[in-house]
């Protein structure tokens, strides 16, 4: 159920890169027509006829190069091929089929993965160009202008085709849980614990988990699919390997969730990293339980709870909205409240209020705390409504969106938090002129 991987790689200066930024829509890669621009590996989020999947653009490949920065090259190409679902070989028109292409033909010829050979830089459609690059023995050649978008479609409905048709098919009553946090944290464990039954392999070994496992299961009449993820840690300690794309998945596997597990080491804290992971499980609203493993590990007296709980708000200022729970995955040790915590999370997440509550509280948090006003000018709050859930987001109507302080907005939150328990979930408060409804 994870997003596929298409990996783009081709000899250097083919247009990987230029295709990359048209087809994702972001301007990631830096396009320049010098060979060896991108060296590593970069990757972004796509679609294509409702087919959604990771794009990995990697840097030129010269097999046979004794360079130093071509031989790093090669590596993180060869990265890409090792990890991709499909591959995308990008060749030049111009320049015809060169030794390097049929190197790197053979290479991925070897590698069993489906490859869509892609012929760039055909801004006039000529089919008798296209011969010659059948002899590189990869199937039907497509023949494309990066730069013009012309070609695209037909080529990237070949490549979505090979992707498994129930890829993205998940049931729309199932709970989808990530578990994510550093190394060695105990997430494969806690999920074996959930589960009931070996799942995944669980070792002492920082990096057992690779990939981001989905396992589907049922809980008191309730679907859930629990997504078990790589660690997560600093880039800098981040290898060179598998391990690169073991990070991307599990950022993915955040994006996808409806609700995530942030599992921290309780022996060893808090760490920086662990803020990070937080932090990104914030930015992308959704709800989560801080769940402290390895509880058992830890010594305790009557105070070590209020003392755990002082320092995860201390750290944790920007989401003190957290919900943390202690436990042991090892000995089961309050696993049970995890996933009843999880649910009750994401019910806080999905919560609306009706506008006419949500309107006569605003107007009494106004008249509790005016706004303070700005060269003269104060902030007028007309309408509110929820705009969204999970994150359940709010829009204020103003006169003028400038005069909305964060301070007052988060005065506003504290004020909606107090009212209404959305507890583990952040919420979003937009300020709109009216006049921009539709905009």
């Amino acid at each position: 159920m994870a997003k596929p991987i298409v990996a783009i790689v081709g000899r250097p200066n083919v247009g990987k890169s230029t295709f990359f930024n048209k087809v994702t829509g972001k301007k990631i890669s830096i396009v320049k027509d010098t060979p060896g621009v991108t060296r590593d590996r970069l990757y972004a989020d796509a679609e294509w006829c409702g087919k959604h999947f990771t794009l990995v653009d990697t840097g030129g490949l010269e097999l046979k190069s004794d360079d130093e920065m071509w031989r790093h090259i090669k590596k993180q190409a060869e990265i890409a091929i090792e990890t991709a679902d499909v591959i995308l070989f990008f060749t030049d028109v111009k320049s015809g089929i060169t030794g390097a292409d049929r190197d790197v033909a053979q290479k991925l010829r070897k590698s069993g993965k489906p490859v869509v050979l892609a012929v760039n830089k055909l801004d006039t459609y000529k089919e008798d160009l296209l011969y010659e690059f059948y002899e590189l023995g990869l199937g039907t050649p497509y023949g494309i202008s990066a730069e013009q978008m012309k070609g695209v479609g037909e080529l990237l409905d070949e490549v979505v085709s090979y992707f498994e048709g129930n890829a993205e098919k998940e049931e729309a009553d199932s709970i989808k849980i990530a578990v994510v946090g550093r190394p060695n944290a105990g997430k494969s464990c806690l999920c074996n614990r959930i589960l009931g039954f070996e799942r995944t392999i669980v070792s002492d070994v920082a990096g057992t988990t690779r990939d981001a496992i989905d396992t589907p299961f049922e809980f008191e009449g309730q679907k859930y699919t629990l997504i078990d993820t790589a660690g997560i840690r600093k880039k800098k300690n981040v290898e060179e390997d598998l391990e690169y794309y073991s990070v991307i998945r599990a950022l993915a596997a955040v994006r996808r969730a409806d609700v995530c597990l942030i599992v921290i080491d309780a022996a060893e804290g808090l760490t920086e990293q662990s803020v990070k992971i937080c932090g990104y499980v914030h930015e992308q609203g959704k709800p989560s339980v801080i769940v402290m493993n390895k509880w058992d590990a830890v010594e305790k007296d009557t105070f070590t709870v209020n003392k755990f709980n002082e320092k995860l708000k201390e750290d944790l200022k920007f989401m003190d909205y957290f919900q943390a729970v202690y436990i042991s995955a090892k000995t089961g040790q309050r696993a049970d409240k995890v996933l009843t915590l999880a649910k009750t999370v994401l019910e806080h997440a999905r919560f609306r209020v009706s506008t006419g509550l949500l309107n006569d509280l605003i107007l009494d948090s106004v008249r509790m705390n005016e706004p303070p006003s700005v060269n003269g000018r104060r902030l007028k709050i007309m309408y509110a409504t929820q705009a969204d859930v999970c994150p359940p987001t709010f829009i204020l109507f103003v006169n003028d969106e400038k005069l909305m302080h964060f301070s007052y907005r988060r005065y506003l939150e504290n004020c909606i938090r107090k009212a209404f328990d959305f507890s583990g979930t952040p919420i979003k408060i937009i300020a709109r002129e009216q006049g921009k409804e539709d905009e």
